[in-house]
C-alpha cells in the first residue's frame, strides 16, 4: 500500500518536461518488446497470466476478473521501470522508484490498476508519483498534467496492439 498522496497542483518545470519526455520515450522503446518471442502473446493459453480461452469470452479475461490485454499492455509499457509488485489476479502493478539516467535529482514511481474485464479506457487507472532531491531529501513534487494521460494512452495502445495480434477485434 502506498502512503504517498498525489498533489493536484500541476506546474511543469521545463527540465521536468524534458525528463518526462525521455522517460516516455524509454517506455515506448521498452514496449516494443525487443527480444520477446511473439508466439507467447498469441498462444491459446498463457500460463504466466492464467489466461485460458473458454466459454466466458476468450483470452480477454484473467481468472481474477481483469482484462489480460490491459494487464500485459501495462506490464510491457512499464517494463523499463523496476517492479515492486504485480498482482495479475487483482490487476495491480506497482513499480519501484525509477531515476532517469539524465537526471540524478528526480525519480518516478507508477501504480497501474486494471479495474475491469473489458478492454476500455475506464478499465485502467494510472497514478504517477514524482520526487526531487532537495538538500539531500526526496520530496514529493507535482507531475506534469500530461504525464499520467500519456502513460495511460501508451498502455491502452499496447493492449489494443496485443489484442489485434491475437486476432481479436474491438467490440
Amino acid at each position: 500500500m502506498m502512503s504517498r498522496t498525489q498533489l493536484t497542483v500541476h506546474r511543469p518545470h521545463p527540465r521536468s518536461a524534458r525528463i518526462v519526455l525521455g522517460l516516455l520515450t524509454l517506455g515506448a522503446l521498452a514496449a516494443c518488446g525487443g527480444g520477446r518471442d511473439p508466439s507467447t502473446l498469441t498462444a491459446p493459453r498463457n500460463h504466466l497470466l492464467g489466461v485460458d480461452r473458454g466459454a466466458e469470452g476468450g483470452a480477454d479475461e484473467l481468472r481474477g476478473g481483469v482484462n489480460a490485454y490491459l494487464w500485459r499492455g501495462a506490464i510491457d509499457t512499464l517494463s523499463f521501470m523496476p517492479l515492486a509488485s504485480a498482482d495479475a489476479v487483482g490487476g495491480v502493478i506497482l513499480t519501484d522508484w525509477y531515476q532517469p539516467s539524465a537526471s540524478q535529482n528526480e525519480r518516478f514511481k507508477i501504480a497501474a490498476y486494471v479495474l475491469d474485464r473489458r478492454l476500455r479506457s475506464d478499465a485502467l487507472r494510472v497514478s504517477v508519483f514524482r520526487q526531487v532531491l532537495q538538500d539531500g531529501q526526496w520530496e514529493d513534487t507535482p507531475v506534469s498534467a500530461t504525464t499520467t494521460s500519456d502513460i495511460t494512452t501508451r498502455i491502452l495502445t499496447r493492449a489494443r496492439q496485443l489484442r489485434a495480434e491475437n486476432g481479436e477485434r474491438d467490440n
